[in-house]
């Protein structure tokens, strides 16, 4: 018998502390990015490729099993909506999966594209599709056996706020004109005050594409942080009586978790279109005041 404060009971406490340590490590490993890929059939080590250093940052291109994700929900974006698009040009009326695909693209176009940006905002409806689709496809693979959602990794998120903001940018100059564009940036204030506007206007053009991709990274990780967090208290506890809550509790995240896979890739794309509709319409909004006045 080990009494309190004796090193047999300090050990004891040392050694479940640390079987607690490791378990929550290995559950969290299957949320974290690595270079293994979980099967059913054992772990699959992923190639590594040599790192390089420029300007003081050290670069890793190795293969990890969100970039295998990305090329997995790409290739499925490809192979679907190429087979919908042959079957649906062969048919007066789409069927099945079709029928789901045109109704999502429908949805997309009449709510989301065309109240933000006006019809002159279909023409880049191809962009804002593929986003949808593809933040969609990323965010249920996380929910599948063995998956992992790319999304939770802030280095994707961070690549689609990237492009997305380049597209914010490009549609607002193709709307407004470069020099109409770069004068907006001075806020219409006097020349006085410019050393201050132009900092701040430029800022906010980084802070859109930033709360788009940290919105996205925390919404699909913290979800699935909560999910390994139920599961562990069944290993903690180890009863089967305690059990039956984390397992009801873990069934009833599932399903809000394919709600917000949903949501998550409608927000990306309704956020988007929406700065880009207010980069687009912003010359009109001028010359309307100017008008009026």
């Amino acid at each position: 018998m080990a009494f309190i404060g004796s090193p047999a009971a300090s050990d004891t406490l040392h050694a479940a502390h640390g079987a607690k340590e490791d378990l929550f490590a290995s559950l969290l490993h299957h949320v974290q990015d690595s270079h293994e890929l979980d099967t059913p059939f054992g772990h699959i080590v992923l190639p590594q490729l040599p790192s390089f250093t420029a300007g003081g940052i050290t670069f890793d291109m190795s293969i990890t099993k969100h970039v295998v994700f990305l090329w997995v929900a790409a290739a499925l974006l490809i192979l679907l909506t190429g087979i919908v698009a042959r079957r649906n040009a062969r048919r007066d009326v789409p069927r099945g999966f079709g029928n789901l695909l045109e109704v999502l693209i429908v949805f997309v176009r009449d709510e989301i594209v065309i109240p933000n940006m006006g019809t002159a905002g279909v023409k880049y409806l191809p962009y804002l599709l593929t986003t949808f689709f593809y933040i969609l496809l990323m965010n249920l693979l996380g929910l599948i056996p063995y998956g992992a959602s790319s999304t939770g990794n802030v280095n994707v998120t961070a690549g689609l706020a990237i492009i997305a903001f380049v597209m914010i940018q490009a549609a607002a100059i193709r709307a407004q004109g470069l020099k109409h564009y770069l004068a907006h940036l001075t806020g219409g204030v006097h020349w006085v005050l410019w050393p201050i506007m132009i900092p701040i206007e430029i800022l906010g053009l980084f802070t859109k594409p930033f709360a788009l991709c940290i919105r996205l990274f925390a919404n699909m990780t913290g979800g699935h942080i909560v999910l390994v967090s139920l599961i562990g208290l069944i290993f903690i506890f180890k009863s089967y009586i305690i059990a039956i809550a984390p397992a009801s509790f873990v069934v009833a995240i599932n399903f809000l978790e394919l709600f917000v896979a949903v949501l998550q890739a409608y927000i990306f794309t309704m956020l988007t279109s929406l700065f880009m509709g207010l980069g687009m319409q912003a010359e009109g909004h001028e010359a309307a005041e100017g008008h009026g006045h």
